[in-house]
This record gives C-alpha cells, structure tokens and sequence, in this order.
C-alpha cells in the first residue's frame, strides 16, 4: 500500500495510493466522478454509497464477485489465508478442490483480490482483509437476502436474544460443560463446529435421517420450516444446536456447522477461469471472407433499396412514434424478407442517420440529405458506415414485436428501444469471435457461457438484465452474419480491421473483396434482362425504371412489362431512347419481342390525355371515346362527352389515370398547357437530421485527460481539507472552515504576501458551495486577493469577502 502503518479506514487506504492507482479506481467506476469528489475522505464516502456498490458488484466477473461473497461471509477483517481455504476447502471432500481446480484457484485468487482492492471494494493488507460494509451489507445473509453462497448466519448472530437455559441445554446435549456465560457459552458450541474431530465424532451418533435434513439445507438455501411437533431427526439436530431457531416455525443450519459439511467450501463450484469459447466449424479464411463479402454487398444494397422505397416520402409515423405493423410487413413484403430482419434494416438505416420523420404535421419517414451523400460513394465505405453505426448503436431491432413494462407492443423506429447494453455486448461478442483463430465459428451456447462469467449479475432485476443481455449476444450473433462482419459464423477480416483500427481500415480491406460493378446486362428472348453482378450506379437507376425486378441474388433478373415500360415513358423517355439505352448496354441482340412491347406502348402511350377540369379526357379519335363510354368498367368514374373529342370525368386527375390504365388504356397526364406532364420519381428529403445518440450505460468512462484532471484536483482538495494549521484562536473542529473577523483575514493575507507564506482558508462560492483551500498570495488590493491556489494548481483571485477565515501553516507543513 505503500505506508509503513496498515490503514484503519478505506479513505486512508485510498490515500496511500499513486496516482495511477486513483486513476484506475475512477475509470473502473466513472460514477464517482459525478461530481468530483472535493477531496479523499468524500471519494471513500461516495465509493461506499450503496447504489455506487450495487453497479460496482454488478460490473464483476464470477470469480471476483465469488470472492467478495466469501470476504462477506468470513470474519471482518480476515487473513488472506482464511479467504483461500474459503475458496478451496480443507481437502475434506475426495481432494477434488486440491487438485487441478484447487490450482486454479490458488493461482486466481490474488488477482480476484487485486481487482477488488483495485475497485475499492476490499481494503487493508493481505493478513487484515475488509469488504467494504455496503457490500457486506449487501452480500451477508439474512432471512430476506440468503447470502450467494447458501450460508445462513453465524452461531452467535443465529443464538442473539436466545435464553441461557436453552443455551445449556443445547451445551448439554451436544456434550460441551456448561457455563452460566451466554459469550462463553455461544463460543463453546461455535468452536464445536469448528472442530473436525469433535464434529465428525457428534455427527457419527447422528441418525441417518438427521444427516439427510443436513444435506438439504448445507448447499442454502439454510432455512427450513418445522411443525409444531417436529420429527425425531430435526428434534435431535435442534437439540443439538445443529439447527437453531429464527422464529417459532423456522430453524436455519448455522455457518459454522454447514461449512464443516462443505470441508470448509464458501461455493460448491467455484469458478476461478473462464469458459473457453468452443468452435463448431473450422472454415478457409477466404471462404469466410468471400461470404462475408457477398452478405456486406447484400446489406449495402438492401438498405439502398428500402431508402429507393420512402425516396418520395415513407409511411406515416404513429402518434406514439414509429411504425405500424401493417408498414413493417409492407416494407418486408417489398425487400423479400421476414419482417424481423426488415426491422433490422430500418433501425440500421435509421441508426446510421440516413433514415428520418419529416417533422412535418402529416408526419412521414423519409430519407434523410446524409442519405444523397452516402449513395454516391463506394460499396465499401457505405458498408463501412452501417457497419460502424450498428457496433455503436443502442436501439435494438431485437426488441420489437415484443412488449414494453406496461404490455404495449415495441414497434420499429419507436421511442423504447434503446437498450444501454448493447454495444457492449456487441462489441464484446465480436471481440470475442476475434481472439479465435481466423476461419472459427464458434459455438454460441460457450458464448453465452462466456458472457454469464464475465457478468454474472445477482438479484431479481440483474436475473432480467442478464436474460437481455444473453438475447443481445445472440441478436448479435444473427445480425454480424446479415450485415457481413461475419460469413458462414466465423468473424471476417474487415471486420477485424473495423474493430482493430476504425472504419476507414475496415473499408480497405473490404473493397478487394467486392465485385466490380458491371456496365452491361443480358437480354433474354422471355422479356426478362439478366445482371450478371452488380451494376455500376447509372445503368442501375435507369434500368430499374425500365424494368420490374423479378429475382435478387449473385444475378439480377429484370423483367420489361407493358407497366414498366409506361413508367418510362411517363418519366420522358421515348422508344427511340429507350431502344438505344438497350443497345448500349445488352451484351446480347435485343430481342424482337422485346423491341415490339416499347413499341407498342410508345405507340398508343400519351394517345389519350388527361387534365384536371375535375379531370377530362382528350383524344383525337372518338372511336376510342366512344368505346371508352361503352365499357362498363368506366362507370366508377363518371364520364360525359363534352366534346366529340373531350370526356370530363368527376374524379381527380391521378384516380382517372389509374382507372384507365386498369382498363388497358395507356393514357397520358398533361399540363396546362396541353403538353405531356412528365412524372419523375420525387425525391422527398427531410431536414438536416443527426443520427440518433446511443443511450450510455451509467456515465461514460473518462478519458486520461479527464483522469488526470480529477486525480490532480482531488490530491489537492485532500491536501487542503488534511493540512495541519496554527491555531490563532479557538480551536477549528476538523472539517469545518476556518473563521475570522475581516480584519483579522486581511492582516493575515497581507502579511502572507509579503512573506510568501501560505495559508488555510475557507471559501464560499457564488453559488454558496464551501471549500478548503491552501493558496499563496500574491497581491492584495481592491477587495480581492491574488494568489496562487494550491488547490487547483492554478493563480486565481478571490473577493475578501467570500473567505470566511484564514490560518497560517503549521511550521512543518509543506505544499
């Protein structure tokens, strides 16, 4: 600890340590830097508050949190010894825990102390070990909270408030001499239990049904309720003191007793080690890559395509915010997936901040302008960026269809699906797949294991903490293989880079990887264009106007129908356009069937047009005016003749085309003018919006600037509050602040800078917090004082009138 004097509390434990060591303890609990502590005896103060323990314990792995459950139930202080054969017993049970499992605890134990001592969780050298009393408090059993370990309390916290002559009888019948001393007499039977030999000849004359109530109750939990008139073996235990009463129907097995039965075992399993992450497959690296690869192209193009979708303005938002059921199933309709893995790539979409609400009063999803920017660029860097965005994201695609505490259901892109957790976990399971040698699936379940190790958690909230965070490991798990950080289970390369050194590296390594964009299609005699691979960005956007995907996969199959070729020309092409795009980019003849369709539907596209009277029908051939009137399927739209050449129809403009088009007709929108309206695909944008922040788990780790900041401020706040001063008057009770009169504080203060001594003194703020502080002036004019704080490490001036009083130094003391 570096003192010549063990300490006697956790503030002077904490005192005695480097600065590293400070350091540490405040980045391994950040919560004790809200605020800054003012000095050390508020830092040991607020490490014992029992919300920062609770976080604390909760932040263990299994071993460590073992070992703080074995400090809670041995003797306070105790020896490091005394905690060792709590962890592996005294040899009494076959050797088990002497042997290869013994070792291993022999070996973790003291790194177990060392993080505990490191979290201030345990104080005091290796021969007077003490857990923090919070934690004993939380950790040490009670009928309320059965300690971890399935130990009930001590003979003499169990026999409390017993009568001494039960105490004797007990004595008696357990063959211990009797003494009128109820201490002398709790000590007699604690030591009995104590005693192998002496214990092993008691529990030899024990019936055999006595020894199997034992068995019951010696791995916890220790309670157990009796009759009124209990059974000769629980008679015989009771009266022996092997169970002792807690109330008029309870008995509970005490520590001593129990822990001879276990040969001296704290834990029926310790867990000194870890799981080991075991691998199901082991696959080529560049098979795993190749996969990975494929599925990052995939992710790429399947948020571009669902972005394509809500490019003129997405569904509606629900009042309570999100998405409706019906748009989810809509939206997984149109990508060709389940609607789960659809609400995964909408919040991936929404978390990488190129999906957002318009924020307009018919409130709607839309792309967001970050979405413009990020289509532009290459395959890899907008993998990179979804890639990046899901590693640091809280939301949880996982959670929806699920239920939130009052039983409303979760929908995507709604208000409660933050979950602090996530990407820790993600980050750790990735982590995790990347210590295992390239190409290794592993088995999820050791995973799982792995992670119920390193946080194990304790109390009925912690069990539904654990329970999310062995979904989100497996979420994980599903979602790293559809975004491409894992192919065939096994962690990818670009992946490794993305967690090894950023995005921009992780882009790097994925960009060989992928397939070069293609410029050319091939056309098929079945009105059906074949894209051998992806294609370069112009030749995609343009075909995907000309044609109807049919299939998705390593080849793109599009497929030219009579409505696809009108949504062309609607969008200002014309035949000869569209038969020279085709030229330009088929590999193969264009098919005569083909050149036929975008005939035919050029030829009568625009033949009838459509304005807004309501809206009216024009053509120049009556013949089909006439035949329109005929058909009965254009009652719905309530059509007159006002013109041998003019319908008018009594339904908007966009209803009447729809309704004609139904009918086989191929009409055409035109302006006021009389020329034809082009329609083009809207692109409807919302404002500038910034991706959602991630929900932190408690407060954010400091980083080293912040650290050393803290530390320094603290060593000086320390000095301060513990520096010896001369007394001038009555004497100041410890921890209060100095008082003078203001004469008496400007003479002093004048005469420290002359001299260039320093001085105590007590100072309010002007937002009336006090403090202690230790400065040097330097100058004294005008109501202020200059000086250098010693506190701060820093020149300040102070008003005279906010120092409450002031006192020199004692002469030996030194800042």
């Amino acid at each position: 600890m570096g003192t010549t004097t063990p300490p006697r509390t956790l503030a002077e434990a904490l005192r005695a340590r480097d600065d590293e060591s400070l350091a540490g303890l405040l980045r391994a609990r950040p919560d004790l830097l809200s605020p800054v502590p003012g000095d050390i005896t508020q830092l040991a103060t607020r490490a014992g508050t029992r919300a920062s323990v609770v976080r604390a314990l909760e932040r263990l792995d299994r071993f460590a949190l073992q070992t703080a459950e074995a400090l809670a139930v041995a003797p306070d202080p105790a020896p490091y010894d005394t905690l060792l054969g709590l962890m592996t017993g005294d040899g009494r049970d076959d050797g088990e825990h002497r042997g290869d499992a013994g070792a291993a605890i022999v070996k973790a134990l003291p790194g177990a102390v060392a993080a505990l001592r490191e979290q201030a969780l345990v104080w005091g050298e290796d021969d007077r070990l003490r857990l923090v009393r919070t934690a004993r408090e939380l950790l040490a059993p009670s009928p309320q909270h059965p300690s971890p370990t399935g130990l009930g309390p001590t003979v003499a916290e169990a026999t409390a408030g017993m009568s001494p002559g039960r105490l004797q009888e007990i004595l008696a019948a357990a063959g211990l001499p009797a003494t009128h001393d109820p201490v002398s007499a709790v000590g007699a039977l604690a030591g009995l239990f104590t005693d192998r030999a002496r214990m092993g000849e008691l529990l030899d004359t024990a019936p055999v049904e006595a020894l199997a109530v034992l068995d019951r109750l010696v791995w916890g939990p220790p309670y157990g309720e009796v009759t009124p008139n209990p059974t000769a073996p629980v008679t015989w235990l009771r009266d022996r003191g092997l169970l002792l009463p807690v109330s008029t129907r309870t008995v509970v097995l005490p520590r001593e007793a129990a822990l001879h039965l276990r040969a001296g075992r704290a834990h029926r399993t310790p867990e000194p080690e870890p799981p080991v992450v075991a691998a199901v497959a082991q696959r080529d690296p560049q098979a795993v890559d190749g996969a990975a690869a494929g599925q990052a192209f995939l992710a790429v193009s399947t948020v571009e395509e669902l972005l394509k979708g809500w490019n003129g303005g997405g569904p509606a938002v629900l009042r309570a915010g999100g998405l409706s059921v019906r748009e989810l199933k809509r939206t997984a309709v149109a990508l060709d997936v389940s609607e789960p893995v659809a609400a995964f790539w909408v919040e991936l979409a929404y978390a990488a901040g190129l999906l957002a609400s318009d924020g307009e009063a018919d409130e709607r999803y839309a792309p967001t302008p970050a979405y413009d920017d990020w289509a532009e660029g290459p395959a890899e860097d907008r993998w990179a960026v979804l890639a990046a965005a899901w590693l640091a994201a809280t939301r949880t695609a996982g959670l929806v269809g699920g239920q939130d505490a009052k039983g409303r259901a979760l929908s995507a892109l709604g208000p409660e699906l933050d979950r602090s957790a996530a990407p820790e976990v993600r980050l750790r399971v990735l982590t995790l797949l990347g210590d295992l040698p390239a190409g290794t699936a592993p088995d999820p379940e050791t995973v799982l294991a792995r992670l119920r190790w390193e946080r194990p958690l304790r109390g009925a909230t912690a069990q539904d903490s654990a329970d999310l965070r062995s979904r989100l490991a497996l979420w994980t798990l599903n979602e790293s293989e559809l975004l491409g950080i894992t192919g065939r289970g096994a962690l990818a390369a670009p992946a490794r880079a993305l967690l090894a050194e950023g995005p921009d590296a992780a882009a790097a390594r994925l960009a060989p990887l992928l397939p070069e964009p293609l410029d050319h299609i091939l056309l098929q005699a079945d009105l059906t264009a074949v894209a051998p691979g992806p294609l370069v960005r112009p030749l995609a956007e343009a075909l995907a106007v000309l044609a109807d995907i049919e299939s998705k996969g390593g080849a793109t199959v599009y497929r030219f129908t009579p409505g696809s070729v009108r949504r062309a020309l609607d969008a200002g092409q014309s035949a000869a356009d569209l038969h020279a795009f085709l030229a330009a980019h088929a590999r193969t003849p264009v098919p005569q069937p083909l050149s036929y369709l975008i005939d035919d539907v050029a030829r009568r596209h625009g033949h009838l047009r459509i304005g807004a009277a309501s809206s009216y029908v024009r053509c120049d051939d009556e013949a089909v005016l006439n035949e329109i009137l005929a058909d009965k399927r254009a009652a719905g739209l309530r059509l007159r003749r006002l013109a041998p050449t003019v319908l008018a129809a009594q339904v908007d403009p966009a209803s009447l085309l729809d309704g004609l088009r139904e009918m086989g007709y191929a009409p055409a929108a035109e302006s006021a003018d009389g020329s034809v309206l082009i329609t083009r695909a809207g692109a409807r944008r919302t404002p500038p919006r910034t991706a959602p922040a991630p929900v932190p788990e408690g407060p954010p780790v400091p980083d080293a600037t912040l650290l050393g900041a803290a530390v320094r401020a603290i060593r000086a706040g320390d000095t301060a509050a513990t520096v010896v001063h001369k007394e001038t008057g009555p004497a100041t009770p410890a921890g209060t602040l100095p008082r003078t009169t203001s004469a008496e504080t400007l003479a002093t203060v004048q005469a420290a800078a002359m001299t260039g001594s320093a001085l105590w003194i007590g100072y309010v703020n002007a937002d009336g917090a006090a403090s202690q502080r230790v400065i040097a002036p330097v100058r004294v004019e005008g109501g202020f004082v200059t000086a250098y704080d010693h506190t701060a490490d820093e020149v300040r001036t102070y008003p005279l009138h906010r120092i409450t009083g002031v006192a020199e130094l004692a002469d030996d003391q030194t800042v």
